[in-house]
């Protein structure tokens, strides 16, 4: 009896070691919840089709979020009633309730890259600060066919400087890429892109999850499989579990004494599949990756830990999804910030 007790303690003991490097404790504030809704009013002079839209008055999803001067800043994706993103800014002094800009701050133009970003738009990013000053955000360009991968810097959030595509090579210029995550590191209420042996990292893709480095966050190259060529999947899906179909990104990868920790979102296959979620179910789990070799997972949730179980997360332009990608850490709380069925945004925070 002893020996089964000392047993059941010693399990119990290494199973709430192996959680500790998990971000746990997030709990929805469903009084709040929605915080984010499409607005009907707010219109803006597209400079491609000369004509004033509506340019959010179908959609708000997939924001990603930053503390600036004591202010949560968020960066929101947007659609019009005809289906173009475009990126919004809200702000806000509590992380619940936020005012929005008229306009939108970053958004298909006259420019060199309208042919990768016209007419589907600038969808999902993911912003993180420079250790020199500024920022750097990860967006998700769409010409109605492909969808690619590209970045911009800004000092202030209002002015930008497109890049374009971050994988122009040859072979992967016109492979499908999204959901950009970098790695970063947490300086106060500052997430802070972070080189490792002078490298950036970041994971992207909506299949598999894949691995970049860049020097200098302009010009990136893929990990690839030396014997196959093939970019080198570090994350996949897994029969069975809630992640069954794909897995991608959520917001930056954050590096702690344990590892590299990525939040990322999923989807619940049709069938072979987590039996207690819908088919096609969007929830996030956690995944830690080595420091040392982030190609190299240590560690993996085999639940959720948010899922849609609210109303505006169950019905909306994409059924059953909550889709998170903004995280900031504000007032000794940690907010995370999602796209709620496709249609709107909510948030849940960790005391």
């Amino acid at each position: 009896m002893k020996r089964i007790l000392l047993w059941v303690l010693l399990s119990l003991s290494l199973s709430a070691s192996a959680q500790t490097w998990q971000l746990t404790g997030f709990k929805k504030a469903d009084a709040e919840n929605p915080i984010l809704s499409p607005s009907l009013e707010a219109r803006f002079l597209d400079p491609i089709s000369g004509k004033k839209v509506a340019w959010e008055n179908k959609n708000v999803l997939n924001p990603t979020a930053l503390v600036r001067n004591g202010i949560i800043n968020l960066l929101y994706r947007a659609q019009d009633s005809l289906g173009t993103s475009r990126i919004g800014l809200a702000t806000s002094a509590d992380g619940i309730h936020f005012k929005k800009r008229p306009e939108p701050i970053l958004f298909p133009s006259n420019d060199a890259f309208r042919s990768f970003e016209w007419p589907g738009g600038i969808e999902d990013p993911r912003i993180v600060e420079i250790e020199n000053g500024g920022y750097f955000l990860t967006y998700t360009s769409y010409d109605g066919k492909y969808a690619r991968l590209c970045g911009a810097f800004s000092k202030d959030l209002q002015t930008w400087e497109k890049i374009g595509p971050l994988f122009t090579s040859e072979k992967y210029l016109h492979t499908w890429s999204k959901s950009g995550a970098l790695v970063s590191v947490q300086k106060g209420s500052r997430l802070v892109a972070h080189q490792m042996g002078g490298l950036y990292y970041m994971y992207f893709g909506d299949t598999d999850l894949f691995l970049a480095t860049s020097k200098d966050l302009r010009h990136w190259d893929i990990l690839e499989n030396a014997e196959s060529g093939v970019r080198l999947a570090v994350l996949k899906p897994r029969a069975g579990y809630f992640d069954s179909r794909l897995v991608e990104p959520g917001p930056f990868a954050l590096l702690r004494k344990e590892g590299i920790v990525l939040i990322y979102n999923s989807s619940n296959a049709a069938n072979y599949n987590e039996s207690r979620f819908p088919k096609f179910t969007y929830a996030a789990g956690q995944a830690l990756f080595d420091a040392q070799k982030p190609y190299k997972v240590i560690a993996r949730t085999n639940e959720p830990f948010i899922w849609p179980n609210q109303p505006y997360e169950k019905v909306g332009e994409v059924n059953e999804v909550c889709f998170v990608e903004g995280l900031v850490p504000f007032n000794g709380k940690w907010f995370l910030y999602y796209g709620t069925a496709d249609s709107k945004i909510a948030v849940s925070i960790k005391k």
